[in-house]
């Protein structure tokens, strides 16, 4: 076991009894937490002023420009936890691949993964252990926000393996990850060595956040929906099962003890992928304290499926923040009752903001999840 220092916010007391974290354990907080996922910018005008003339892996590892791009939404919607700003791709950046992020595509690779003889090129020239080496900028974004969010909760976040090895053999975007998918059957111990390294880098970018003061951390599964039970199963389920590792023995003490014992809590932890309500099963078996669902299937009917054991987040449809005031209402009332059943809830999208979503329905949907 390994214990998060005694000035971490979970174990000074400033995080530990928020609404999200008391969720992320399993319980039902006074307030029903609320935030979004790509928050972090997306719709909000300040942002796009912020970021003109800067790329966005630059914006990322810029720890003063960072860390205010994570407070914008905090402020304006007095949301309950930050989502730390930056991007799937930035750990393998910061190990020397050679990737940029083009307006409009996404994540660009100038050499994709194609064969065994790629992945041993790629393990041996960018080592888990340059990642590790550079994570100063990483750390000191997360110190500058956990000096300014006080009480409110940081999730630090990663991509999960598949979806870093997907971009890595595709090159860049895709809708069926098809060179993906036939790489991990053709070549089934070039794939598994590929997730191997990808797994080990997200590790080390979700442990590093953490150390330096998250409160919780997600990982994000963007493609895990494209495969099927049996693929997932075999070919995917172990990576990301060993990124997780790397922050599953992570402890607090928690603060909140009856001063005659210690009781030590696991730093909580959030699974998503979209689109992947076939693999609910199998997600539970990572053993996270939360799994996030995607608008596609009822909160209630994936509780009944993880037979009401594990605390969900999720899952308001993106499309209704477009519709009007009264069918936005509706929908968010009906997401919280379904989401009762479960032992706690988090409310947040079934994805991410849209980025011509109006800031003020996302301050609304707030108000909403707060009062009701």
């Amino acid at each position: 076991m390994n214990t998060l220092s005694a000035s971490h916010p979970l174990s000074d007391g400033r995080t530990s009894t928020s609404p999200l974290v008391q969720a992320l354990h399993g319980f039902r907080p006074d307030r029903l937490p609320v935030w979004f996922m790509r928050q972090a910018g997306r719709s909000l005008p300040e942002y796009r002023k912020l970021r003109e003339g800067t790329s966005m892996l630059d914006a990322c590892l810029d720890p003063q420009l960072a860390a205010e791009i994570t407070m914008q939404p905090v402020r304006r919607h007095g949301v309950d936890a930050a989502i730390f700003f930056s991007d799937i791709v930035i750990p393998l950046k910061l190990a020397g691949v050679d990737v940029e992020i083009v307006p409009g595509r996404g994540p660009v690779f100038a050499n994709p993964i194609r064969t065994a003889r790629d992945v041993a090129q790629l393990r041996e020239e960018h080592p888990a252990e340059r990642l590790r080496q550079a994570m100063t900028p990483i750390r000191e974004t997360v110190q500058l926000l956990i000096a300014e969010l006080e009480s409110t909760p940081l999730i630090g976040f990663a991509g999960a393996p598949f979806t870093l090895a997907a971009y890595l053999v595709e090159g860049g975007p895709s809708r069926d990850h098809l060179q993906a998918r036939s790489l991990m059957h053709t070549d089934p111990i070039a794939w598994r060595d590929l997730l191997a390294w990808a797994a080990e880098l997200s590790g080390v970018f979700l442990e590093g956040q953490a150390h330096a003061g998250a409160s919780a951390v997600q990982l994000f599964d963007s493609w895990a929906g494209s495969l099927s039970v049996q693929d997932y199963a075999a070919h995917v389920a172990a990576s990301s099962m060993h990124t997780l590792e790397a922050v599953r023995e992570l402890h607090y003490v928690d603060p909140q003890g009856d001063g005659y014992s210690t009781r030590s809590l696991p730093l909580p932890t959030v699974h998503f992928a979209v689109g992947a309500d076939h693999l609910l099963h199998e997600f539970a078996k990572l053993e996270t304290s939360a799994i996030g669902i995607d608008w596609r299937i009822p909160l209630d009917e994936a509780s009944r499926r993880l037979g009401d054991t594990r605390t969900l987040q999720g899952n308001l449809n993106p499309a209704l923040l477009f519709a009007s005031p009264e069918a936005l209402e509706f929908h968010v009332r009906e997401v919280i009752d379904r989401g009762r059943r479960a032992p706690a809830h988090i409310l947040n999208l079934g994805h991410g903001v849209p980025p011509e979503t109006d800031p003020a329905v996302l301050t609304r949907v707030v108000e909403l999840a707060h009062a009701y």
